[in-house]
């Protein structure tokens, strides 16, 4: 299919590019941007005057609900809800049940998201089988079987021996291990530590949960060569000031390390419980004010590489509960764009430097686990993949359950929450070079 996208303001962050201009797409490809050839021929065009055309989202962390949990979302559901808010790539955590720890379960995952068309989807492999922390999986063949990365999603590793030895093998072959730092038994509770969760009665988790694990992390990467010849880490959903300047310390070290954050701890505190919200009841806890900032400054100054949706839909009979019954978790796809686009604008950055946390900076932490499509994925450039996000900048929309594609009606942004207008809306979505959504008013 030909297409060509006309009249747009074309953002590439890696590069700096931004100018107005067309782009012309072919084969999955993009063909050209700005110099049209004079002879090719659209079968489809689309009129993008006022909006952005930047490179499709990436998402880190996405939750899919399948296999296993299809009455919470499925994978028609939750694609058509990445594509709807302008991410074109994501990452599934191997949570799903069963968990993913053989290759015939990711080429299974991997085939129903390919016949859909829509979002791509990179799973992640389980570090351990069946996440129990026991037993190491089969890595070089679920890497076979597409995964780009293997991790324990919220089951912290109790057994630092079996951690150490995961560490190894995946820097042997050059595996990148996905960790999100939470010690396992301080860890077991609801609410940030602290006057607000002592106050309503809630089990805290305090930031030594996630520090504790930070240093045996780090450790264990000193251990095992250190710098360029140690192992990859990518840590998942970084939430406290002090966990900031720990991955901060590392990073100056040499440590191949780098991380994420998620929308509600960048943008959210615990005070946004309110009254028991459950709403609110997320993983990594909502932490105190001086975390978001922390979180906000690190984001900017590119020690937290990328920032995520945490998209983890939640069927209404377990997040309708007692808030410390309630299942933690939000949905974030159709999201994403809006709270990356208003942490920019409040911090004074370009569109370039903003879009960057959700498009290129991502991709490098893929790197090479991307194969044939590392060079161009996150990038707008000729010759490169045809994934494109084009929307509008300047439209506010709230959030609510009759505009959300995802099956996960939840989260602590909903206009009834007293949430913040999401600023820009996405007008049509191209995915390897087909329009996979496009916004019908």
């Amino acid at each position: 299919m030909k297409i060509l996208i006309q009249g747009g303001r074309v953002i590439n962050p890696a590069s700096g590019f931004d100018q107005v201009c067309d782009v012309a797409i072919a084969a999955g490809r993009i063909l050209a941007i700005q110099n049209i050839p004079a002879d090719f021929a659209p079968s489809k065009t689309i009129q993008a005057a006022g909006c952005i055309v930047a490179p499709g989202l990436i998402d880190l962390c996405a939750r899919l609900r399948e296999p296993g949990y299809e009455h919470e979302g499925m994978l028609e559901s939750e694609l058509g809800a990445a594509v709807a808010g302008g991410v074109t790539s994501l990452v599934c955590p191997p949570d799903t049940d069963p968990v993913l720890d053989e290759p015939g379960l990711v080429e299974m995952l991997k085939f129903r998201a390919e016949k859909l068309h829509q979002s791509r989807v990179f799973p992640l492999g389980a570090l351990t089988r069946s996440l129990q922390g026991e037993v190491l999986t089969e890595m070089a063949e679920l890497t076979e079987a597409g995964c780009v990365g293997f991790g324990q999603a919220e089951v912290p590793l109790a057994n630092t021996q079996v951690l150490q030895r995961a560490m190894q093998y995946a820097a042997t072959f050059g595996y990148t291990v996905w960790l999100r730092p939470q010690e396992l038994y301080l860890g077991k509770g609801v609410a940030a530590s602290g006057a607000l969760a002592t106050r309503l009665g809630l089990a805290g988790v305090p930031v030594a949960a996630e520090t504790i694990a930070l240093h045996t992390i780090f450790e264990l990467m000193r251990a095992l060569g250190g710098k360029a010849s140690g192992p990859r880490v990518h840590l998942c959903r970084i939430s406290s000031a002090q966990g900031v300047e720990l991955v901060r310390a590392a990073k100056a070290e040499g440590l191949q390390v780098s991380c994420d954050v998620s929308i509600n701890s960048l943008h959210l505190t615990e005070s946004d419980i309110g009254y028991f919200d459950s709403r609110a009841r997320l993983s990594p806890p909502l932490r105190q004010q001086r975390d978001r900032d922390a979180l906000q400054a690190a984001l900017a100054d590119g020690t937290i590489d990328a920032l995520v949706s945490d998209h983890n839909p939640v069927e209404a009979d377990a997040k309708n509960l007692p808030f410390a019954e309630a299942e933690p978790g939000a949905t974030g796809l159709e999201l994403l764009l809006g709270l990356a686009l208003k942490w920019g604008e409040a911090r004074g950055h370009s569109l370039a430097q903003t879009l960057a946390c959700v498009t290129s900076q991502p991709a490098k932490v893929l790197g090479a686990s991307l194969g044939t499509l590392q060079a161009s994925l996150g990038q707008l450039v000729a010759g490169g993949v045809a994934d494109v996000c084009v929307f509008d900048p300047q439209v506010q929309w709230s959030v609510g359950s009759d505009v959300l594609t995802s099956q996960g009606k939840h989260t602590p942004f909903a206009h009834d929450m007293g949430g913040m207008q999401m600023q820009g809306q996405v007008r049509c979505t191209v995915v390897s070079g087909h329009v996979a959504y496009e916004f019908k008013a």
